[in-house]
């Protein structure tokens, strides 16, 4: 194709042509470990092993890539995969600043795996700018934020983060899960590493489990990728082509994703039982115009905030129906859960009062069901109350 594609196409079409055997549309799942070399040491491309090298990963790997304005893309057997590659760039006695509202997940690798080889994360609230910069130590070698954040959804100033780590000589890697590159473009505005959970609206249809980092840098992914074969956390040839198959939708299924929130939002703020909602598209958002400025719309996740503790909550999550109470996020089926004794359980409990991660609070990954569907499953659920 002679002229650039624009983002709907590159979801379908980017790292992906007909296959030359038999004019396959879709990229075939190679279910091989091994490929036969014609002579000791040659091979053809780069496919030796499939730790190393798949077809279908390679696949993946470019069209996450085009999605995200790099040119270079690496896949992962998980998100948290994706995020330990990033921290073995780094060496004893090095320093992370790592953003103060984060998946317990992360949380829990910074804490109990890397804190022991004398990896130290120092949690700042990054919406504060100037606290970033006053962490910032010679020791200091990553940033690593998400935004929004989970699941107090902050937004984070990609573009001014990137102005720190570079000033400072570090890095700034973006975990890019709950906006996806639909809706916003971290290495466009500075980042050197994008990371994915493509668990969650990469995947978008809560059947496979994997991770992804994307960057522009050829120096940066060849270290990254010497991990990535070193250690060995590559998703399967099927993941792969589970995840390509729903690349194809990712620009039309966030849209929905989007208009479902919106109405939702609208809803639970007229109701008697929510204290508030937090949701990046709202004007009511304390970084809303951060949010206009490096977001297209305001995604499909929301934090509400229920009158009452832990007995309200509770009472509201067991009589939900369309909005499934299971962990994950961003698939096409609604999803609710509680990220105090859920997702962020792992986050000590005066950690979550810091963050405001109370026992009222409820996230929302809202489905691409029906609107009124979703808002009169919601309600009956608050009128249980």
């Amino acid at each position: 194709m002679d002229t650039p594609m624009r983002f709907a196409t590159r979801c379908i079409h980017a790292g992906q042509s007909p296959d030359p055997t038999t004019g396959a549309i879709c990229t075939p799942v190679y279910q091989t470990s091994t490929y036969v070399q014609p002579s000791p040491g040659v091979f053809k491309g780069e496919y030796d092993y499939s730790r190393s090298a798949n077809p279908t990963r390679t696949a993946l790997e470019a069209n996450l890539a085009s999605l995200e304005g790099g040119a270079h893309g690496l896949a992962f057997g998980s998100g948290v995969a994706s995020l330990a590659a990033t921290l073995h760039l780094l060496r004893s006695g090095d320093n992370v600043i790592l953003c103060d509202d984060v998946y317990g997940g992360t949380y829990r690798v910074f804490k109990t795996i890397f804190e022991q080889f004398g990896i130290t994360a120092t949690r700042v609230d990054m919406t504060n700018p100037g606290a970033v910069e006053e962490a910032m130590t010679p020791a200091t070698k990553l940033l690593w934020l998400e935004t929004p954040t989970n699941p107090t959804l902050k937004i984070i100033d990609i573009e001014r983060m990137g102005e720190i780590a570079r000033t400072h000589g570090a890095l700034l890697a973006v975990d890019n899960t709950f906006a996806t590159p639909v809706l916003q473009q971290p290495l466009a505005l500075g980042a050197d590493i994008v990371s994915h959970s493509s668990t969650k609206y990469i995947g978008g249809h809560a059947d496979t489990v994997g991770g992804a980092l994307i960057t522009k840098d050829e120096g940066l992914h060849l270290r990254l990728k010497h991990i990535q074969n070193s250690v060995g956390a590559v998703p399967g040839p099927w993941d792969c082509f589970l995840l390509l198959r729903s690349t194809k939708t990712l620009n039309v299924r966030m849209d929905r994703h989007c208009d479902n929130a919106e109405k939702m939002v609208a809803f639970l703020d007229q109701h008697p039982k929510v204290e508030r909602t937090v949701y990046p598209g709202s004007e009511s958002h304390p970084q809303y115009d951060i949010a206009k400025r490096q977001m297209k719309r305001g995604g499909g996740m929301i934090t509400a905030f229920l009158k009452g503790g832990i007995t309200e909550a509770r009472t509201f999550l067991e009589n939900v129906k369309i909005f499934a109470l299971a962990e994950s996020l961003g698939g096409v089926e609604s999803l609710i859960e509680h990220p105090a004794i859920m997702t962020h359980a792992s986050v000590p409990s005066e950690e979550r009062a810091k963050l405001g991660i109370t026992d009222g609070l409820v996230r929302f990954s809202v489905g691409i069901e029906d609107s009124q569907d979703q808002i009169d499953d919601v309600e009956r659920a608050l009128n249980a109350i």
